[in-house]
């Protein structure tokens, strides 16, 4: 199992999915990281 991303990257995700600037997939291209794991 992969190790989880650090807190501060996951916040910063998460508080730029929230401005719904772009669309999920998008945004999950962008920082590299699964579309599903932004989802969750």
């Amino acid at each position: 199992m992969p190790k989880p991303y650090p807190a501060e990257f996951r916040r910063g995700v998460v508080a730029v999915a929230r401005k719904h600037e772009a669309p999920l997939a998008q945004i999950a291209k962008d920082f590299g990281i699964s579309e599903a794991t932004l989802h969750n």
